[in-house]
Parts: structure tokens; sequence; C-alpha cells
């Protein structure tokens, strides 16, 4: 049975329009509770590979943390004490991404309530997937990396669907990651299953953008074969 759309394509093209990296944001104007956990809830739904969902979002609002990191994240100086909400996305590493670990396992039989069958199918897939197919076992940065591909999916679902309901953000790449997971670890934020992959922030904007959306052509990014 097709499913029948209930948003208009042009109103999602809107919403890539009205969306851009949002460097400053009205401090006095915060977005809702019920605005917000639509965000996350587009973050939770996102889809990863075989399922693992690698990641974590830890919703910054302490005051005091945030500065913290304002001082190792020049990407974040303006962003990190205006934003409504501040989300660090962090993704896992190895030692909780190998096939035997205790959270792949739990994904699987708790999450997915895979029956035994198919848990050892998929478990087998797995490990010949890190092994031979894209060799992450090569070295241990390469299971954390993947991870962050993922993540990166549900950034980019959050961020589009707060812009749909008129919510700007800003990913941000900008800090000095292993000072940043120092402080994060300090404040019992980050734990050794985890790595920092990136930084969104989102709220209204202070201001309009200086200049319209510029992109390349579609001919130029987009080729049929």
């Amino acid at each position: 049975m097709q499913h029948k759309p209930s948003i208009r394509k042009e109103d999602i093209l809107n919403a890539f329009q009205f969306r851009h990296a949002c460097k400053e944001f009205n401090p006095a104007q915060k977005i809702t509770e019920e605005d917000f956990a639509f965000i996350l809830e587009t973050a939770r739904l996102s889809p990863s590979s075989f399922g693992f969902e690698p990641w974590k979002f830890v919703v910054l609002q302490n005051e005091q943390i945030r500065e913290k990191l304002r001082a190792v994240s020049w990407g974040a100086q303006k962003t990190l004490p205006t934003a409504s909400h501040f989300v660090l996305i962090l993704s896992r590493v190895k030692q909780s991404l190998t096939p035997e670990s205790d959270y792949i396992q739990h994904i699987m039989k708790d999450v997915h309530q895979m029956p035994p069958e198919v848990v050892k199918g998929i478990g087998g897939a797995y490990s010949n997937f890190i092994e031979n197919e894209f060799k992450l076992n090569a070295f241990d940065e390469l299971f954390f990396q993947w991870a962050s591909r993922q993540s990166y999916i549900a950034l980019g679902n959050m961020m589009t669907a707060a812009a749909m309901i008129g919510v700007d953000s800003c990913p941000i790449e900008g800090f000095d990651k292993g000072k940043a997971e120092v402080i994060l670890k300090e404040e019992g934020i980050l734990t050794d299953d985890f790595g920092l992959s990136c930084f969104v922030a989102f709220g209204y904007r202070a201001q309009d953008p200086h200049r319209p959306k510029s992109r390349q052509q579609a001919e130029d990014i987009i080729h049929w074969v």
C-alpha cells in the first residue's frame, strides 16, 4: 500500500533554504519542551548500520560546563552562551562495538529481540564486516570514525527537523577534541565507551544571515550513470 505523504515537497525544500549555520542565537528566546522533544525524537529514530545505534546525545544546559567547553571550542564562542539547547553528540569506541561486547549483544537481544539463531547470523555478518569488508580492526580509531559517520545521520535529521518547525541550528566541529573530552570526563559526562564527535546548537537566530545560501549547481555534483 502506497503511503500518501502529508508534507509538501515545497515545504521540505523551504526548510532547507531556511536552515543555515546560525553562529549566534537570541538568548532570551527558548525552544519549548515539546518542540525540543520532537527534535530529539528524530535523532532517536535515525537509521544506523546494522541498527546498532552507536551514539548518545547529551543535552548540555549547565552554564558552568558550557563555559568550560567554550575555553577549548573556538567554533562555539557565540553559540555556547546563547543557544537555547546545546547538544553533545557522542559516538561509541571499539570496546563497546565488538561483536561480543555487552552493548552489541544488548542491542541484538534486548532492543531488537532477535532469536538466538538470528543473533548468531547477524553477529557473523557483523564480524565479517569488521574484519574483511570495512576492515575496522586495522586501527582502533576506525571504530569511532565509523560510529561518528552514523551519528552525523542523526545530526542532519535533527537540524532538518528543527528547520521545519522554525528552529535554527549550528553544527560545530571547531573544538580541541582531546581537551574537550578531558573536561567531559572530569564532569562525569563522557565514559570510556564513547568519544566526542561534534556539537550542535539550537535556538532562534539573533539576526538573519548576511548573505543568501550558496551551493554548487546540481550538474556539478550529481552524476547519472
